[in-house]
């Protein structure tokens, strides 16, 4: 069975998927720590593996740039494909001076402006939860690795470049109450609670509005390993 956008067989996704946005970095995780990783996707080149992480089966899939692309990635693993789990793992920028380039982050909510859910599912929330039984694992699992994973308020926003007329990133900052900004989040949480499904987001910080540091394309792709580990032991839990 394949989707308009997977190509995947009914029965090749795992029922926990981690979702970065770059298909390099699936890729990345896959090779890195995917015992017997296939290739089970590549429509688009977003590209989507499933194999063993200690003996369990987990599977990695692109979600692309922003809640479009994220709500039909997700849609589509939960809907046709039995996925239970999805856990984001994507990058973030902070928006606070505690939060730091390299710092872990675990989404506590995601407060967007955007209109994707109410579009896709007549929900008007401006805040959308994760599911909470998925962030008691991962803030668990964090302590027993010994990686600290900041809670976080993450700002979804519908666009990377804004007119700043519209308001800085301080006044963003404010009138939402958010710590960090992505693109996919919201619309993520919001799939798993149309369709009763499980979502959460953990983030590395890749760049400060704060102190103006950042990582470059490379380093986000390959260097975010406290993250994907914390995932991929969280995934072999559920």
């Amino acid at each position: 069975m394949a989707t308009p956008h997977i190509s995947a067989a009914k029965g090749d996704f795992a029922k926990t998927v981690l979702m970065p946005g770059d298909p390099l970095r699936a890729k990345f995780i896959a090779d890195t720590f995917l015992e017997t990783p296939k290739l089970v996707t590549s429509v688009r080149n977003v590209l989507g593996y499933t194999g063993l992480y200690h003996g369990k089966p987990v599977s990695v899939m692109a979600s692309g740039m922003g809640m479009p692309s994220m709500g039909i990635y997700s849609y589509e693993l939960y809907s046709f494909y039995d996925v239970d789990n999805i856990i984001r793992i994507g990058s973030a920028g902070s928006y606070r001076e505690w939060l730091h380039v390299m710092d872990v982050a675990l989404a506590s909510s995601a407060v967007s402006d955007s209109t994707y859910a109410r579009i896709q599912g007549g929900c008007t929330d401006r805040v959308i939860l994760p599911s909470p039984e998925l962030n008691q694992v991962i803030e668990a699992k964090a302590k027993e690795l010994a990686i600290e994973c900041k809670p976080c308020v993450v700002h979804s926003s519908d666009v990377f470049y804004g007119d700043p007329s519209q308001g800085t990133w301080q006044d963003i900052a404010e009138r939402t109450g958010s710590d960090c900004v992505e693109m996919e989040s919201f619309a993520l949480f919001h799939n798993a609670h149309m369709l009763n499904k499980r979502a959460a987001c953990i983030l590395t910080i890749s760049d400060s509005f704060v102190d103006h540091t950042e990582l470059s394309a490379e380093e986000r792709q390959n260097s975010f390993t406290k993250m994907m580990t914390l995932a991929l032991e969280s995934a072999i839990v559920l």
